[in-house]
């Protein structure tokens, strides 16, 4: 894939990620946990603005071809997953793992599980994303 058409997938999916989150928002009157929800909504928006801006500065990277190809994999898989796995959790009722934002409350072991394994998954993902991507600014391409 081309540095040009990965940049605008990314914006492409920020943008979508975008939109999802304010119809999140619209959609918190009917989730069963409310709060959560509105994780779920801040989170997508964020997310979206994170990739649009990752996709503008996708061409500075210094990546290879299959390390880009990894970053960008593992951060439509975080972004998204991170908007996915708040929306379960509120829908699910879990917060073993958000208790501020679930108001304490707890949910059955298995959805807490299912839930718990996604926002790790997300976590690493994003994490090792954003080192490899900080570690190929930190200085400027050779002339």
């Amino acid at each position: 894939m081309a540095e040009a058409d990965r940049s605008r997938s990314l914006m492409f999916a920020g943008f979508l990620l975008f939109l999802v989150g304010l119809i999140t928002g619209l959609l918190l009157p009917v989730l069963p946990s409310p709060r959560l929800g509105q994780g779920a909504h801040i989170t997508a928006v964020m997310n979206g603005m994170f990739l649009v801006l990752l996709g503008l500065a996708w061409e500075r990277l210094r990546l290879g071809v299959r390390a880009a190809s990894w970053v960008r994999g593992l951060v439509l898989y975080g972004a998204w997953a991170n908007w996915g796995f708040s929306l379960l959790a509120s829908i699910l009722g879990t917060g073993k793992l958000t208790p501020l934002a679930s108001g304490g409350q707890i949910g059955e072991p298995w959805k807490e599980a299912v839930v718990g394994a996604g926002q790790v998954t997300l976590a690493i993902a994003m994490v090792t994303s954003l080192a490899i991507i900080v570690w190929s600014l930190r200085k400027p391409a050779a002339a």
